[in-house]
């Protein structure tokens, strides 16, 4: 499955290592100012090469606009957009060509298909996320016309974890280091510990998280299609990650029902409004006004730069060191592939509400 969406579609193609990354996006609303400017920062905090912390692949992740924009403006026609591949050194994966690299997609690739890309991992390289970035980006163009603003920021990396909700940190501080983290001295620590392991060869995970503030009541669909399931399936499709809570999510275990549950209350502008959020901003499957707040776990990079055992597509057993450039965690370039891909949750949520009326 290569389509993301029910009304709002993102369809993507394109591998590590070929011409490009691409994609149309379909049931974009027309009349959307398109902000150029925009769509290539947010390009920019995805790509490679932006500190020390992440890979050293050099590309400009150029976006190119094939279709459905007329004079800065959508026209509701598909969108078309290519982003080329500039900087690709293909003989670094010459030693995996018959090689099955740990905790990869390499050896269940092959038993699908029966052959598989191995430069950079073809299409399950992280790489192919340029395209929901750009699905994401038309999606808040939407989104904040609406009033709806999505953040994500670095949490945790390994051992060291922010300490406290999403509500007592400044998210203008969150694009101030290359962790992505909104606690200046915790930003540190993650980013000293993202170094030595890169010095160890090795890698490290840790943890984003999201907030969705300005949603509506009502967004997302009863029984198999809630909106807490919509952002987790979207998540869970992200290279790497391995976990996906929401509201007090497996923390809120220990807790008693007295304890957990959102009293309502009246606001002040007449409206109903709950005392406490421990939901998570959604009930029975349906946004309820209050922030959407998640978390999403992400696992150490699978491609390490020291030697590891594994076997030939023969099962012969053998030594891997992997070359070239790889990512000794993926933290913070990921914070804006979540930001993108609950945009393009919530937006489609929000088209297919439309249509009900």
């Amino acid at each position: 499955m290569n389509t993301f969406g029910q009304i709002f579609r993102l369809t993507t193609f394109g591998e590590s290592h070929g011409p490009g990354i691409g994609g149309v996006i379909d049931g974009m609303p027309s009349g959307i100012e398109v902000d150029m400017d925009f769509l290539q920062a947010e390009l920019d905090r995805r790509k490679p090469g932006q500190s020390a912390l992440t890979t050293a692949r050099k590309e400009g992740d150029r976006v190119e606009l094939l279709s459905g924009v007329f004079e800065g403006k959508t026209t509701g026609c598909p969108i078309g957009f290519l982003v080329r591949n500039e900087n690709q050194h293909s003989s670094d994966y010459d030693n995996m060509r018959n090689v099955f690299r740990p905790s990869h997609a390499d050896f269940t690739y092959q038993s699908k298909y029966g052959i598989r890309d191995h430069r950079g991992g073809g299409r399950t390289s992280a790489r192919e996320t340029i395209a929901r970035v750009v699905g994401g980006a038309f999606a808040k163009m939407v989104l904040r016309q609406r009033g709806i603003r999505i953040t994500a920021y670095t949490s945790q990396v390994g051992n060291i974890a922010l300490t406290g909700s999403y509500h007592d940190y400044d998210f203008s501080l969150i694009e101030q280091n290359p962790v992505r983290c909104p606690d200046p001295q915790k930003a540190e620590e993650m980013a000293k510990l993202i170094a030595q392991v890169k010095a160890d060869g090795d890698t490290i995970g840790g943890i984003i998280t999201g907030v969705i503030q300005g949603c509506p009541v009502g967004l997302g669909e009863p029984v198999f299609d809630k909106l807490h399931a919509q952002l987790g399936a979207a998540m869970l499709g992200i290279n790497a990650v391995k976990g996906f809570e929401y509201g007090e999510g497996f923390a809120g275990v220990t807790a008693r029902g007295s304890e957990q549950n959102d009293i309502f209350q009246p606001a002040p502008d007449g409206t109903i409004t709950t005392l406490t959020n421990h939901s998570g901003g959604i009930q029975g499957g349906l946004s309820n006004g209050q922030d959407i707040f998640f978390r999403v776990a992400f696992k150490p990079v699978a491609t390490l730069l020291r030697e590891q055992h594994t076997v030939t597509a023969d099962g012969t057993p053998t030594i891997l060191k992997a070359r070239g450039r790889h990512d000794p965690c993926v933290l913070p370039r990921a914070v804006p592939i979540v930001e993108a891909m609950a945009a393009m949750v919530i937006l489609d949520n929000l088209l297919l509400a439309q249509a009900y009326k």
